[in-house]
Order: C-alpha cells, then sequence, then structure tokens
C-alpha cells in the first residue's frame, strides 16, 4: 500500500486486555494438557485471527453443547454462559474449563445479589451479545436489558424503590454514563455496583483514541465486527470528528480513505492481536512514515488461570506449562 502519510499515530493502551490473554492462555494449555480435540462453546475471544490460530492447533469450534460428544472437555468463552449451560454440561457430563473474564463474572455475582434481594435490574448492554445473554440467563424474571438513554422512559418495574443497574464491561463509558443519568432522574433510589462494570481495558482504550484521534486526519480500529468494544472505538473517534474505521487487518483498508491524510492513528480492540497491528503499520510507513506512540498509562493486570484446568493437569501427572506473556512492540 503506498501512501504519502507523514505519521502514523499509535494508541496505547491497545490490543489484547488480561481476559482475553487469559482465555487464549487457557485453550493453549488445555490442549497440551489434555491433548487435541478440545471443544470450544462459542469464539473464545471476538476475533477470528485469533480463532483460526487456536483452530489450526485442535481447538473446536462449536455455537452449542450438543455439538459436542458426551465426557468430552468443552471450554466456557470469555464473554460468559448462563446457568442453564452449566447445568447442561453437568448433565452430559462434559469436563468443564471456565474462560470466563473475571470482570464478567463479577457482573453475573452482582446479578445474582440483587435478584436475591429483590430487586429489578436494569442491564445496560446489547442484548444479542454473549456478555449479555449470559448475565442475563442468571435472573431472567428480574433483568430488563437497554442499550440507549431513550428506552429508559419506558422502563415499567413493579417497585421503583427496589432498582439495580448493571452493564456490558464492553460498552462506550460516554454512553453508558447518559445512560446511568437517565435512569438515576426515573429512579432516584437505585443502586449499583461499587465500581463501574466497564472493563479497565476498555476504558483504557477509549481513553487512548480521545487523545489520538484530536491529533490524527483518520483513525483504523483493528477489531472484529462482532467485537462490541472494538466498535466503540470506532464510535469514541467519531463522536470527537475524527473520520474511523474498523478493520480486520491491513486488507480491509481502502485507498480513499486515506487520501488527503497526513497523520494515520491506528489502535486495536481488547481481543486484536499485536501482530495485526505490526501488519498496519509496516504497510503504511512504506511511503516512509515514522511512528509515534501515544500512551495514557500502562496495564499490569493479569489474571489466574482457573482452577479446573491445573486439576486436570494434576490428573495427567503434569504440570501447567509456565509460559510468561509477551507483548509485541514496534
Amino acid at each position: 500500500m503506498v501512501t504519502r502519510i507523514g505519521e502514523i499515530v499509535l494508541a496505547g493502551p491497545r490490543g489484547f486486555c488480561a481476559g482475553v490473554e487469559r482465555a487464549i492462555d487457557i485453550v493453549e494449555q488445555a490442549l497440551e494438557v489434555c491433548g487435541p480435540p478440545v471443544y470450544v462453546r462459542r469464539e473464545i475471544v471476538h476475533n477470528g485471527y485469533v480463532v483460526d490460530k487456536l483452530r489450526a492447533k485442535g481447538a473446536i469450534f462449536v455455537d452449542e453443547l450438543h455439538e459436542v460428544p458426551d465426557s468430552a472437555t468443552v471450554i466456557f468463552s470469555a464473554h460468559g454462559v448462563s446457568p442453564a449451560v452449566r447445568e447442561e454440561s453437568t448433565r452430559r457430563g462434559l469436563r468443564v474449563i471456565d474462560a470466563t473474564c473475571p470482570l464478567v463474572t463479577k457482573v453475573h455475582l452482582e446479578a445474582i445479589r440483587y435478584a436475591r434481594e429483590g430487586f429489578s435490574i436494569v442491564l445496560i448492554g446489547h442484548e444479542d451479545h454473549d456478555e449479555v445473554i449470559g448475565t442475563l440467563g442468571e435472573a431472567p424474571d428480574r433483568i430488563h436489558v437497554i442499550d440507549s438513554a431513550a428506552e429508559v422512559d419506558a422502563l415499567d418495574l413493579p417497585d421503583a424503590e427496589k432498582v439495580a443497574y448493571l452493564t456490558q464491561t464492553t460498552l462506550s463509558v460516554d454512553d453508558t454514563r447518559d445512560v446511568i443519568d437517565a435512569l438515576r432522574r426515573k429512579f432516584p433510589k437505585i443502586v449499583g455496583p461499587s465500581r463501574d462494570d466497564i472493563c479497565y481495558a476498555t476504558q483504557n482504550r477509549q481513553a487512548a483514541v480521545k487523545t489520538v484521534a484530536g491529533d490524527v486526519d483518520v483513525l483504523l480500529v483493528i477489531g472484529a465486527a462482532n467485537s462490541s468494544n472494538s466498535i466503540r472505538l470506532v464510535e469514541v473517534s467519531q463522536s470527537t470528528g475524527t473520520r474511523a474505521y474498523l478493520i480486520n487487518d491491513i486488507r480491509d483498508v481502502r485507498r480513499e480513505w486515506l487520501e488527503g491524510a497526513k497523520r494515520i492513528g491506528v489502535t486495536a480492540g481488547a481481543s486484536a492481536p499485536e501482530v495485526l497491528v505490526t501488519e498496519v503499520v509496516e504497510a503504511l510507513r512504506n511511503g516512509g512514515a515514522t511512528v509515534r506512540e501515544v500512551k495514557v498509562g500502562e496495564e499490569n493486570v493479569r489474571f489466574a488461570l482457573p482452577p479446573e484446568l491445573e486439576q486436570m493437569a494434576r490428573e495427567r501427572g503434569t504440570t501447567l506449562p509456565s509460559r510468561p506473556v509477551m507483548r509485541q512492540s514496534i
């Protein structure tokens, strides 16, 4: 790709978050401990490149548990599952490894607690997203899903004195704030989690985009079309007045997007590997562009592997391979 771009500005943090790194590591280590095939319910994370790499190593991705043979090993994706899925896995005698992001698990536990205490729960999120489907399953009779402030007026809850809210972890911080403000106006006694449900990585990536967007002509966001947090990055940039495009990889970049652009911003959603960022940057800098990174913070979060994976390793007389998480840089 030949361009006359003067500078490429990399947003940081970008790419893999701790929950995604953990989920991928779980699949890779399960394949080493158990041997292929290992089944994975839904995409382990929302990124085709990652899924294809794991599939090549022996992971078999399925939509539902009925596609998994009895007594096989199955991994639940980072987005979480409903109790009904867990019950089915137990009934089928499946060996389960849970790769649900701990921050998603936190939302599930909050939903269970509020439901037990008799609250109506407003879950802010996209009803067709795997994470929301899983959370909704914890208390379907008490949870009401909305995704915008405009939907608040239509909420008809049995007791306005006992209302709680939760949020999908990968939403736009600004949009979620607007919805919560609308909820507080309608339900003055509404309660919510002590800390934001929106994950640290989502917030950091959005903050980085806000910083970079004001300094570039176009922003390229590397991420899948079904990646909620990646889509939000595009929207955050557009809200600042900077054009932004969601791409899977360098092949999706259109020449006309870059016409007249002197500075190009590049970032990646939390499910996109750094290798895709490197490919985009190397293609863009063919015209002699310089590369500058703008960081709004550092991330040092790591999540422990699930105990069931360690148990499987012990049963086979082995230990989990120790592999430090490596981050590529340009």
